[in-house]
């Protein structure tokens, strides 16, 4: 047998009333046409477009990057896509990677040239080791060697800092050069220019540059080792105005004009030492 429903509630008098006058109540007092409703899916898409959209503006990532370098001896000049130019040093090599709200360049060793196009919202970023210079159109240079950071300024303005903790950042103005030694950055000094960039036109300028730094950047121009076996000798100061792309003969000339000697392994290992000094292998 199938169960006895239960008996329906009495309806109270209002509601027996609202019954009755139902219809009449629905034509004097007409509900509102609700308005239609955009699909929840469409909206949270939207939303996270636009959270996606100001994600990656605010992380700034890279779309593009590409790799530049130069064999001992090698110069290169190429553009980049911005419209700026850049020229490297023998034996260099940058990454250049293209992001959203910046331009950023690492130098991971030798020396660049950077003429930068101007832009006002996309700042030119360059990284060497521990320093960073920010541009947004400017001629500078950049040299990367060893623990050793100098930046040098032809035009516009740069901003110099480091990663190190408590080191200021440092506004350099055109004629000024600026050196980082293992992220600690140093006063800005006064410079000829010309003579720090002239390794672009394959001339090496020294002015009164002390030997252990000469043959440093000698060093960059040639394959085999140069070992200055005398430390005596490193702050001896060297003068001149040399063709980078000969240093055999710059090096030949240094017994003249310095009191030191050379000796050459079979290999072509260069020793520098003391003159009249014995050799010890």
């Amino acid at each position: 047998m199938s169960p006895t429903p239960a008996p329906e509630q009495p309806l109270s008098r209002e509601d027996e009333a609202l019954l009755r006058h139902r219809e009449e109540l629905r034509k004097r007092f007409p509900l509102p046409t609700p308005k239609p409703r955009k699909p929840r899916k469409a909206k949270g898409a939207a939303a996270l477009l636009i959270l996606l959209g100001v994600g990656l503006a605010w992380l700034d990532p890279a779309y593009r990057s590409e790799t530049y370098s130069t064999a001992i001896g090698q110069h290169l000049s190429s553009p980049l896509a911005d419209g700026s130019l850049l020229t490297l040093d023998s034996n260099t090599r940058v990454d250049v990677e293209w992001h959203v709200r910046s331009r950023r360049v690492v130098l991971h060793s030798g020396q660049a040239l950077f003429d930068v196009s101007r832009t006002l919202l996309r700042p030119f970023e360059v990284e060497a080791g521990t320093t960073r210079i920010k541009v947004l159109g400017t001629l500078f240079g950049v040299r990367h060697l060893d623990d050793s950071v100098r930046v040098t300024l032809a035009r516009g303005k740069v901003s110099v800092s480091s990663t190190l903790p408590d080191e200021a950042p440092q506004q350099l103005i055109p004629g000024q050069q600026l050196e980082a030694s293992q992220g600690h950055l140093l006063t800005p000094s006064t410079v000829d220019v010309e003579a720090v960039l002239a390794w672009k036109d394959n001339r090496l300028v020294f002015e009164r540059t002390p030997l252990g730094e000469a043959l440093a950047v000698i060093q960059r121009y040639r394959q085999a080792p140069i070992r200055l076996d005398d430390p005596s000798l490193n702050s001896l100061p060297i003068s001149g105005t040399f063709d980078s792309s000969n240093v055999e003969n710059l090096l030949a000339l240094l017994p003249s004009i310095l009191p030191l000697s050379l000796n050459s392994d079979a290999d072509g290992t260069l020793h520098v030492r003391r003159k009249n000094t014995a050799l010890k292998k």
